[in-house]
This record gives C-alpha cells, sequence and structure tokens, in this order.
C-alpha cells in the first residue's frame, strides 16, 4: 500500500491510509537459526509423542543435548501453534468475539463421503524459516479434498482451501474443527452457514477428534517434509501437491483395507463392499474392499 519510490512523502502517505509511520518502517526480524533447529525437534518429538507438554519436551530436548528452558519452549510452540493432546477443557482458543459452536459428532457413524468433513493446520518446517499448512479431509474417505500453504496464520488461506474444497467437492452435512480462531471467524462460519452446512467444533471432552487428519499430519511429515529441506513456498507447494496426489490416488491405507481415499470417496454410498463406520471414540469397522 506504501509506495517509498513515489513523490508523495511516506508521512502523507501514512496520514491517508491511518497507520503509523512505525509501521512503514518496520522491517520483520528473521527468526535465529537456533530457534528453528529447536522447533523442528519439537515438532518431530510432538507428532511422535504428542501428550507430552513443555516440561517434558525439556526433558526430551536435553536428551538430545539442547538445553533449553521451559519459558522457550513454551513460546515456540505458541508460535507452531502446537500443544499436548490430553483430555483438557480447551484444546485451542478462539478470538475474542468469535462464536462457538456446538459439537454434533458424538455417537454419529459417519458412513458415507460428504457427510463429514474435518479441517486443521499445522506447523511445516523449512530450510530457513517455517509455514502454516491447512487440510480438509473428507472424514469417511480420509480423501484431502483441498489445502493451502501460508507463512502467518491468518484467515485467508483458510477460506480459500474450503472456498476450492466447496468448488470441487459441493458442501458436507457436518464441517467440523477445533476452535482456532481461523475456523470461528465470522468471515469462515459465513460461508458454512450460506451453503447450508452445520458447523460442528471439538470442545471439552473432544480432545481425540480430528484424529484422521492428526495421521494424516504425521505421513506428510515423515513421507515426504523432512525428506526435502524445502527452500521457500514455492518450493514447498510443489512438493505438497506431488504427495497430495500420491496421498489420494495411490498410497492404499490399511484402515480402508487397502483401497486409496480416492477409490472410498469415488465410490461412495453405492460401495457394498467396504462401509467403513467411524463411531466418536475414533473406532472403525468395515468389510473387504473388493
Amino acid at each position: 500500500m506504501i509506495d517509498k519510490q513515489a513523490d508523495l512523502s511516506i508521512t502523507k502517505q501514512c496520514t491517508l491510509l491511518g497507520v503509523s509511520r512505525s509501521t512503514a518502517y518496520y522491517q520483520p526480524l528473521s527468526i535465529p537459526n537456533e530457534d528453528l533447529q529447536i522447533m523442528r525437534l519439537i515438532d518431530e518429538i510432538h507428532l511422535a509423542r504428542p501428550f507430552l507438554g513443555s516440561r517434558r519436551l525439556v526433558d526430551e530436548l536435553r536428551e538430545r543435548d539442547l538445553w533449553v528452558n521451559r519459558k522457550r519452549v513454551q513460546r515456540l510452540m505458541r508460535v507452531m501453534d502446537i500443544r499436548a493432546i490430553y483430555p483438557k477443557p480447551r484444546t485451542s482458543r478462539p478470538a475474542v468475539g468469535h462464536k462457538i459452536y456446538p459439537y454434533l459428532l458424538n455417537d454419529v457413524s459417519i458412513e458415507r463421503p460428504n457427510q463429514v468433513w474435518a479441517a486443521d493446520i499445522t506447523y511445516l518446517p523449512m530450510a530457513a524459516g517455517f509455514a502454516y499448512l491447512v487440510a480438509i479431509m473428507d472424514v469417511y474417505s480420509r480423501k484431502i479434498l483441498s489445502w493451502r500453504l501460508s507463512n502467518s496464520m491468518d484467515t485467508l488461506f483458510c477460506l480459500d482451501a474450503l472456498k476450492e474444497a466447496f468448488e470441487l467437492y459441493g458442501s458436507p452435512e457436518v464441517f467440523n474443527s477445533d476452535q482456532g480462531a481461523q475456523f470461528t471467524s465470522t468471515v469462515f462460519t459465513s460461508v458454512l452457514e450460506e451453503s447450508g452446512v452445520r458447523i460442528s467444533m471439538d470442545g471439552k471432552g473432544c480432545w481425540i477428534d480430528n484424529v484422521f487428519i492428526e495421521r494424516f499430519w504425521r505421513s506428510v511429515k515423515y513421507e515426504e517434509v523432512y525428506l526435502h529441506a524445502y527452500a521457500d513456498l514455492v518450493e514447498a507447494r510443489g512438493g505438497l501437491s506431488s504427495y497430495v496426489e500420491y496421498y489420494n490416488s495411490e498410497r492404499r491405507h490399511s484402515s480402508l483395507d487397502r483401497c486409496t481415499p480416492d477409490e472410498v470417496y469415488d465410490e461412495g454410498v453405492g460401495f457394498q463392499e467396504f462401509i467403513p463406520v467411524v463411531a466418536a471414540s475414533g473406532a472403525v469397522t468395515s468389510r473387504p474392499c473388493s
């Protein structure tokens, strides 16, 4: 918005835009390499042991000869937007004033495509810096319907992923997410409500929900991200695009009786030989895929 090469002075440009001059002159600082190294290790430990909190993460890091205090670990966990997974009153903090929707999946059997979609955000390490990845999954088939990368935790990249999923696959009956500010924002929930989608949000007693998309995070990181030190977002988008295509169309899932997500999604309710039933506890029952 502010053009430092323009004839109009920066002071006058700031006045016209209603922003302070300090905003125009501010230069963001890069995250120190040591912090990036610690964040990468925290991410790996969290994937393997998601129940560890900041105190036990400190112990795990010291086992790897990284002596850091708990306050530093807590700060980096906030930057990464990760937290220990265990039963607790609230697993994500919505923005002040955002509406929180009730949880709708208690004792619900998920028996068909587009019955329930789930969304989540994860931290993504790169060679120099990091990014955030949002993905929307059809819970019945485990198919990744859409995804987006961003270098900030804003709502726009989540909204872009949602709109793409709607354009490609229609709309679900229920959309489930955590209570993060991106998913509780009015601009995001209004798109769901206008499409007649029932909104479900994890809350107290729902700490294990979104387990399937959490498993996808583990797969994509160990099978793709950690094997390639992405230099930037452009390289990351290329690698993730190839992996998601592989995940959906080629990677056979034991929980889907060796079918791919594409096969299960495309066959849908007419696929009588394989009808997975997902209970609220995460248990899955099925019959063999032909």
